[in-house]
């Protein structure tokens, strides 16, 4: 078991939080729809060793795919799915709540804007090269640590930075 995997099985036995309810929750829903997914973000970090609080759960799923959960998720949507675009994404976003627990379903063809260019770049979910983790006790699929760096390195907030750093095992980078 890799160390981020051992952090989400210990907090499973800690107590069930809303984020692992949340998670297992939306899992569900995307597996009963057959929908490919992909986690991402915060939580794909702490899979790779970050220990950051998460804000919340970014999960990635085709684009056309967003009609097939709908039914499912109808009454926890608070945003989308629709085109969402801010300083750092230019992406469709179907956003959740779910128990107190936001939940990101992104589109898999995004924009992100680069920190040091400050021009959107492309950023596609490659779901064929994705990893299997176990994530509270349940094996997903999670984008690979080299994209997830890739990508945390071009936003470069110092959330990613944090991410980096610890996902390379080294502080301050």
């Amino acid at each position: 078991m890799r160390s981020g995997e051992r952090q989400f099985a210990e907090e499973g036995r800690e107590s069930m939080n809303n984020t692992e309810k949340a998670f297992h929750w939306i899992v569900e829903i995307l597996r009963k729809c057959d929908v490919p997914f992909q986690v991402t973000g915060g939580l794909a970090a702490r899979v790779y060793g970050s220990e950051r609080p998460l804000a919340d759960i970014d999960i990635d799923i085709p684009e056309e795919r967003f009609e097939d959960i709908l039914p499912d998720v109808q009454e926890h949507i608070t945003f989308g799915p629709d085109r969402f675009t801010d300083e750092n994404w230019d992406l469709r976003l179907l956003r959740l709540n779910y128990e107190g627990q936001q939940i990101d379903i992104c589109g898999d063809n995004m924009k992100i804007r680069s920190a040091r260019t400050e021009k959107w770049e492309d950023c596609r979910t490659n779901f064929l090269a994705s990893e299997n983790h176990d994530v509270y006790g349940t094996l997903v699929p999670v984008i690979t640590k080299e994209d997830l760096i890739d990508y945390k390195r071009v936003l470069d907030r110092p959330v990613d930075r944090e991410d980096v750093a610890a996902i390379l095992g080294r502080r301050g980078s």
